[in-house]
């Protein structure tokens, strides 16, 4: 992509109303704009960020057995009295009202429509086990929306919803979605601990928040050091393994990790000295385990093997995609800008051509942006006739991995700079050498 045929309004000041890194760094960059208290606009740089995250959520949701669907996000106020959440979970629900005065609200999530179209089509055990899910938008009517993406009131959200005929199969459903999330925020270059967490309206008896450590978290934290190095499941791991789930599960559940809901400082005082880890953290993923909770009053049953209908068990499991973008910047930059993980960076390589209008300087850079576009290398050609400084800050701003600089004096030795945005190393080397580190 040409950057002078591209989208980005840089600001060169951080706006008044960010109060934190990631917000501060987004409006800068160009990454969002917004539109009302909590209300953000994703601009091209933004969206490209978020969707390789939805694409990184979808290949682990896909690997572990969970089927893609979607819902709307305007539901009937009927399904939610059904549960007899309408009327408890308070004043973050948007209730409004279409033309025929029916009751309607906007989803702040999806656990009884969900239900009703399981309930819809399953009949019995045998369809089963079963795990359903989306990404779609939500609303949360937040009473001081602030942070940017960190507490909106608009958000996108993968959830997904799982179906079990009895508490072994929903367990063994959670501890796939358990695996499945370590490896997905390690694929993003997060190091994500699981903390006994309380399970809020969503209900149940069992949950795990996903906790990344950051000094700009909403909360504090506190977990047994070793958690900071233990290897995430390798990408073979065997989602229908039932016994080796539940080893894994109970390797990252052993040691204390717990959030400031949970805490237990008589518990924690048994952890050495050594490996207590008191920390601010960011929510990133949320796991339920909430057994009969809704098929219970929604009448969610299965033909069971002696043909009696029974309840079945069901978990929900939430990962918010918008606020990820902003957590890998918390847990990501210095102070130049963003430093994005590849795997999530809207684009891999911000190539600078440092002598607008010269003819060496302009062939080079058209060859180099041509040689690693056909080579599928995602790049962001900074072809605009700006300062050398000028293009320098705004590469380390938006924070791509790789920055490749061109100009008249390297060129005279045959040479191009490139830059390691994560450690700031530079080294120079031929055009055709960069070109092969760079699409490796």
């Amino acid at each position: 992509m040409r950057l002078s045929r591209y989208f980005l309004p840089i600001l060169r000041e951080a706006p008044r109303e960010a109060e934190i890194v990631s917000h501060r760094l987004m409006l800068r960059a160009g990454m969002l704009r917004q539109e009302s208290a909590g209300i953000y606009a994703f601009l091209p740089l933004g969206l490209r960020v978020l969707n390789k995250i939805c694409a990184i959520v979808r290949e682990e949701q896909n690997r572990s057995g969970a089927i893609e669907l979607l819902m709307p996000t305007i539901q009937s106020a009927e399904l939610w009295r059904e549960s007899g959440r309408y009327e408890a979970y308070g004043k973050e629900m948007l209730r409004i009202e279409d033309r025929h005065e029916r009751e309607m609200l906007f989803g702040p999530t999806n656990e009884e429509m969900i239900t009703e179209i399981f309930r819809a089509y399953v009949r019995s055990y045998k369809d089963l086990p079963l795990n359903l899910y989306h990404i779609q938008w939500k609303f949360r009517d937040e009473v001081r929306p602030r942070f940017g993406l960190m507490r909106g009131r608009e958000f996108l959200m993968k959830d997904a919803y799982s179906f079990d005929f009895d508490q072994a199969g929903a367990e063994h459903s959670y501890n796939k979605m358990f695996v499945a999330y370590l490896r997905t925020f390690a694929r993003m270059g997060l190091k994500a601990i699981p903390m006994r967490a309380d399970t809020g309206p969503i209900g149940g008896n069992l949950s795990h928040e996903f906790i990344i450590l950051a000094s700009t978290g909403e909360s504090e934290v506190f977990c047994h050091k070793d958690y900071l190095e233990m290897a995430v499941p390798p990408a073979d791991v065997n989602f229908d393994d039932v016994d080796g789930l539940k080893q894994i599960f109970g390797q990252w559940t052993a040691q204390y990790a717990a959030t400031s809901d949970m805490h237990e400082a008589a518990e924690f005082a048994k952890v050495p000295a050594d490996k207590q880890v008191s920390a601010r953290g960011i929510e990133v993923g949320h796991i339920f385990y909430f057994g009969t909770k809704y098929s219970e009053p929604m009448k969610a049953v299965v033909a069971g093997p002696d043909g009696k209908e029974t309840p079945i068990h069901g978990g929900s499991y939430g990962i918010g995609p918008s606020r990820l973008v902003a957590a890998i910047i918390e847990a990501s930059h210095d102070d130049a800008g963003i430093i994005w993980p590849e795997p999530v960076a809207p684009f891999k390589v911000a190539l600078l051509n440092l002598k607008q209008g010269d003819a060496a300087t302009d062939g080079a850079c058209e060859q180099m942006y041509q040689e690693l576009t056909a080579k599928g290398v995602e790049v962001l050609y900074h072809d605009r006739d700006e300062r050398p400084g000028a293009k320098f800050a705004t590469a380390d701003l938006i924070g791509l991995p790789w920055q490749v600089m061109i100009g008249p004096r390297g060129l005279a030795e045959g040479k191009v700079e490139v830059k390691k945005r994560a450690d700031g190393s530079k080294e120079l080397m031929s055009p055709a050498a960069a070109v092969d580190l760079l699409t490796k």
